[in-house]
C-alpha cells in the first residue's frame, strides 16, 4: 500500500527539517554533554506550531491531523532525539484533555501550552508498576468536593518543567482497568514534588522525574472525563502514541543514516573514500532500506488509526513501533559501524544516535507487549 504525502505533508516537512537544521543540530551535542532542557528551542518550535500540533486551532495549536504530527516527529528526532523528545513531549496529556476534559480545562491549558509557554506531562508509570496500568498503586479519595490524591509516578517525561500533568489514579481499589480515573493536576499545587532523573543513557536534553504526590487535593471539577472510566480514555490513545514513538524510531535511524553516508563519503582509506567499498555500500543499502521500510509502515499506521478501524489500527500501531524502534537500533549501530573508532567517541553524532535510539523499544510498550498485541489480533 502506498501512502504519497499532499503538498501540504511535503511543505510541513521542509518547514521542520529546516528548523532542525538551523536550530537543534547547532546545539545538540550541548545539549546532550550537559543534560540540559531546551526550553528556548520549545519556544521557538512553539512559534512554528511545532509543538503539540494535535491541538485544535481554536485552542491556538495547528489542529494538524496524525500523519502530519508524525512528519513533525520524524523530523525533529532526526535533527537530534534528545532535543526532539522534549519539544515533541511539551504537549504529553493534551490529547485526554482535548477528547475528554471540560471547556474550561481547554481553555485554561491548551493555548499556552501550544504557544510554548508552558508544558504539560502524562503520569501513568509507577515504580513498580509500567506495562501493567491495571496494577497502578497511585489512588484518590473523595473528600466532600475534592479528591486527596497518594503515590508515586516514575518515569514522567517533563516532571520537573511541566506546568499541568494528566495524571491516572486508582479511584475504586479492586476493579482493575475499571476503577482507574485520570485527574488534572496543576504541579504546584501543595503535596506535588518531584525529583529530576538524569542519568539516562539516552535522551539527555529531555526532563524526566519521579513524582510523589502527598495528600494532594484537587477539585471534583479536575475529572478529566468520568470517574473509573480513564483506563477506557486513555486506550484511545494508545495506537497514536505509539505511531508516534514509532516515527521517533524512524526520525533517529534516519539521522544516523544520514550521518553515516557523509562519514563514508569524507573517510579516505587505501587510496579512496570508504563509500566506494562494496562492503561500506551494502552496509548503507540495507540501513536505508530499513529505514524506508519503518517510514512507510508507520505512515501506515498513521492512515489507519486516523480512520478510527480500532482493532486494525491497535495491529499495525504495534507492529509499525516494533518494526522502527528494533530497526532503528541495528541502523545506528551499523552507522557506529561505518564509522569504526571514529563513531565510539562523542566527536560524530552517531554514538547519540545509538544510545538515543534505544529507548524507543521500551516506552509506550515494549518490543515484548507490541508482539503479544499483534498477536492477539492475528
Amino acid at each position: 500500500m502506498s501512502f504519497q504525502l499532499s503538498d501540504e505533508h511535503r511543505a510541513i516537512r521542509k518547514a521542520v527539517r529546516d528548523f532542525g537544521e538551523e536550530e537543534i543540530k547547532p546545539v545538540a551535542k550541548e545539549h546532550d554533554q550537559n543534560k540540559e532542557y531546551p526550553e528556548e528551542i520549545r519556544r521557538k518550535a512553539a512559534e512554528a506550531d511545532f509543538v503539540a500540533p494535535n491541538i485544535p486551532m481554536e485552542y491556538g495549536g495547528a489542529g494538524m491531523d496524525l500523519l502530519s504530527s508524525i512528519i513533525v516527529t520524524e523530523e525533529l528526532w532526526r535533527a537530534d532525539p534528545g532535543i526532539g523528545s522534549a519539544v515533541g513531549s511539551a504537549g504529553f496529556g493534551t490529547d485526554m484533555i482535548v477528547e475528554y476534559g471540560d471547556e474550561w480545562m481547554k481553555e485554561e491549558y491548551l493555548p499556552s501550552i501550544a504557544n510554548g509557554d508552558s508544558a504539560s506531562c502524562s503520569m501513568i508509570s509507577e515504580p513498580a508498576h509500567g506495562s501493567n496500568v491495571a496494577g497502578i498503586e497511585t489512588h484518590a479519595e473523595k473528600d466532600g468536593d475534592e479528591w486527596i490524591i497518594n503515590g508515586n509516578k516514575m518515569w514522567i517525561t517533563n516532571g520537573t518543567v511541566a506546568d499541568v500533568g494528566v495524571c491516572m489514579t486508582k479511584t475504586t481499589p479492586g476493579e482493575g482497568h475499571g476503577g482507574i480515573t485520570a485527574f488534572l493536576v496543576p504541579m504546584d499545587t501543595e503535596g506535588v514534588q518531584t525529583e529530576k532523573i538524569d542519568n539516562k543513557l539516552g535522551i539527555r536534553a529531555s526532563d524526566l522525574a519521579e513524582v510523589m504526590l502527598d495528600d494532594v487535593r484537587v477539585p471534583e471539577d479536575n475529572v478529566i472525563g468520568e470517574v473509573d472510566k480513564g483506563f477506557y480514555q486513555l486506550m484511545d490513545f494508545f495506537a497514536s502514541g505509539r505511531t508516534s514513538v514509532a516515527a521517533q524510531a524512524v526520525g533517529a535511524a534516519e539521522g544516523a543514516l544520514d550521518a553515516a553516508i557523509e562519514y563514508a563519503s569524507e573517510r579516505e582509506q587505501f587510496g579512496q573514500t570508504i563509500d566506494e567499498f562494496q562492503a561500506i555500500q551494502h552496509k548503507l543499502a540495507e540501513m536505508a532500506t530499513n529505514v524506508e521500510a519503518a517510514r512507510s509502515l508507520t505512515y501506515r499506521a498513521a492512515s489507519t488509526v486516523e480512520a478510527g478501524r480500532d482493532q486494525t489500527a491497535a495491529k499495525f500501531a504495534s507492529m509499525a513501533k516494533l518494526f522502527a524502534s528494533e530497526h532503528a537500533v541495528d541502523v545506528a549501530d551499523e552507522a557506529i559501524q561505518v564509522h569504526g573508532g571514529a563513531g565510539y567517541v562523542t566527536d560524530h553524532p552517531v554514538e547519540r544516535y545509538y544510545r538515543d535510539a534505544r529507548i524507543t523499544k521500551i516506552y509506550e510498550g515494549t518490543s515484548e507487549i507490541q508482539k503479544n498485541i499483534i498477536a492477539d489480533r492475528l
